[in-house]
């Protein structure tokens, strides 16, 4: 199996590097050159400039207003965007609802939702966790009820609901029929927030982000025109769902740019009169995050290689998110390890550490959640165990 790209695809890879420096604004630039966060209308910003260039939607097929690039195309695009630190577009719309809608939405629902994804005019959340159905994800007890118009009267409450203070239109499964066994009776449902009845409120994170909220439905009234597919088909779109673009879960490029912030900042840190990048200790941590990261990027060309050639990612994507999450928090650790006393910083004043390393210590808090988001670790665990391994339950 050939690993290695092509001259085409090193040309790609160049065009891409390219427009993507001529279309980022200047003040998104200087914050991506710091590795700074950015903030909601800044990511919106990006989205729209991305858009005009017609790469806001890379996973689409043209029809739909994709650029219609292939698996490599896709992946190298992604890494390029992760390389220079550009603003993360909310994945809610432009790879799961969006593809989703694509997949099985109906004609008046894709002329009706997919422009507004694709040009960043209409912001999405995913309400999938519930307070007590997290990994066992198919005991959700939100309901949605039939009225007498066949609309839905949905009651419950979602949790971990991303930057829902924000969006307008929530993805959601819900609960059409309890008499049957759990999966088979869940339905995929599109809300709008402005519906009354829905409330969103964002909670404080240990990072001091309000990127999660809590939402809950209150007799909210959703049209049946909004139910994507079957009725009580919703737990098989929530998993054609979370296959989409699996060869991007292992989040190479992020952690490539860690490793490299974590040079400059142990280069530019004086321990006893010297650079701490000199340190033998320091160094060797550095080199084995950058063996263990060398591994997963030739897993990752395995996997896009079958991809390229029309294999769906199969249970090998799990190895992916599984060791590229480990990889993504390690990285953040040492970072942390780096700072010293300014990882400590995150409540303090802007200003208090310098400004390439502000966002590390929130970003750590976050990145905690990176091994539960997404099919926690545990999960894809048991997937390589039985898929790939081959071995017994239990």
């Amino acid at each position: 199996m050939d690993m290695s790209f092509t001259p085409e695809q090193i040309a790609f890879r160049d065009e891409v590097r390219k427009g993507l420096r001529e279309i980022m604004p200047e003040r998104i630039r200087k914050k991506a050159e710091l590795d700074q966060s950015f903030e909601n209308e800044e990511v919106m910003e990006w989205h729209k400039a991305l858009h005009t260039k017609g790469w806001s939607v890379p996973n689409w097929p043209k029809e739909h207003g994709g650029p219609g690039w292939d698996a490599t195309q896709r992946f190298i695009f992604s890494e390029q965007l992760e390389l220079g630190g550009a603003p993360a577009l909310s994945p809610f719309g432009v790879s799961m609802v969006g593809p989703l809608i694509i997949q099985f939405g109906n004609d008046e629902q894709k002329k009706r939702f997919l422009p507004d994804i694709a040009a960043g005019t209409k912001v999405w959340c995913q309400g999938y966790s519930e307070p007590n159905s997290g990994s066992d994800l198919a005991s959700l007890k939100t309901t949605a009820e039939k009225d007498s118009d066949g609309n839905y009267i949905v009651n419950g409450q979602k949790t971990w609901t991303t930057y829902a203070q924000y969006a307008d239109w929530i993805f959601c499964l819900v609960r059409t029929n309890s008499q049957v066994k759990k999966q088979a009776g869940i339905s995929f449902l599109l809300i709008d927030m402005k519906t009354d009845g829905v409330t969103a409120k964002p909670f404080l994170t240990s990072g001091n982000t309000y990127a999660f909220c809590e939402t809950w439905f209150e007799n909210a009234k959703v049209p049946k025109e909004n139910l994507i597919g079957e009725e009580n088909m919703g737990w098989t779109y929530a998993k054609a769902l979370l296959g989409h673009e699996r060869t991007m879960v292992a989040g190479v490029g992020i952690s490539g740019r860690m490793l490299l912030r974590i040079k400059r900042m142990a280069k530019n840190t004086l321990r006893d009169g010297r650079p701490l990048l000199e340190d033998p200790t320091l160094r060797a941590k550095i080199a084995r995050l950058e063996i263990k990261l060398e591994g997963l990027r030739m897993a990752n060309y395995r996997a896009l290689a079958g991809a390229q050639l029309g294999h769906a990612p199969g249970p090998e994507s799990s190895i992916l998110k599984l060791r590229g999450t480990e990889i993504q928090q390690e990285c953040h650790d040492l970072a942390m390890e780096v700072m010293g006393h300014n990882s400590l910083s995150w409540f303090n004043e802007p200003g208090t550490v310098p400004p390439r390393q502000e966002a590390i210590p929130s970003n750590f808090n976050y990145v905690r959640a990176a091994t539960i988001y997404a099919g926690s670790n545990e999960i894809q665990k048991n997937i390589i165990s039985k898929l790939i391994l081959g071995l017994p339950n239990g």
